[in-house]
């Protein structure tokens, strides 16, 4: 399998995250950024989570620092916006998204999948495809009882130290997360060895990306 390198080590980078709840981020591609932030100390990230109220606020700001750990620059934004009623928000939404592109243009954006099968991530995913109409934008993707998981074309590979740190990064942040059946280290463990089985990393764990549009120079 053919590997791409997205920036040197050293050369800037802004990225743009986006998650529509606290731990969004982190479960989709929070291995993903702590594998670069350790290759390149030339990243600039902004985060933001559009729903975070009470310690679900605490939650997403203190997890959000210790995985942006090592980056040259950091930017944690986390909105309040009512978690599960995305859709019927859209229009506040979108005026978010139209202010946040006067204040960035990242290099690189991480959002939800398109087709997610949870109605607040389809709306982030629409309403960041609507609104970046000149960047590259990759999706990440969030296990769920849904059983919605798609099938990747774009793995970014994970050492077991970086997956260690992620998991626990996630059990030890999102207290308000863990009564629920799905949200434990075997589910995040399991994924990330099947796409490290899908791309055949060569430390047996990955993260599965969905790149929908690419220009390549």
């Amino acid at each position: 399998m053919k590997s791409l390198h997205l920036a040197g080590n050293g050369d800037p980078c802004a990225i743009l995250c986006l998650g529509a709840h606290a731990d969004d981020i982190e479960i989709g591609a929070g291995g993903t950024l702590l594998a670069w932030i350790a290759k390149n100390r030339g990243l600039d990230i902004a985060w933001c989570v559009l729903s975070g109220v009470g310690a679900r606020e605490d939650e997403a700001r203190n997890s959000a620092r210790d995985f942006l750990h090592g980056a040259r620059s950091s930017r944690i934004e986390v909105m309040q916006f009512k978690d599960g009623f995305f859709p019927s928000q859209g229009n506040e939404i979108k005026r978010w998204f139209e202010g946040l592109k006067t204040q960035i243009n990242p290099d690189l954006i991480l959002t939800h999948r398109w087709d997610d099968a949870h109605q607040d991530h389809r709306e982030v995913s629409r309403l960041t495809w609507n609104t970046f109409r000149n960047h590259l934008i990759l999706e990440y993707e969030i296990p769920k009882w849904d059983g919605d998981l798609g099938q990747p074309n774009l793995y970014v590979p994970l050492s077991p130290q970086i997956l260690a740190r992620k998991t626990s990064l996630l059990m030890a942040h999102f207290g308000s997360q863990r009564s629920k059946h799905w949200f434990d280290e075997e589910t995040f463990r399991g994924l990330a060895r099947l796409r490290g089985m899908e791309c055949r990393a060569p430390e047996r764990y990955a993260e599965g990306l969905f790149a929908r549009k690419l220009l390549l120079a």
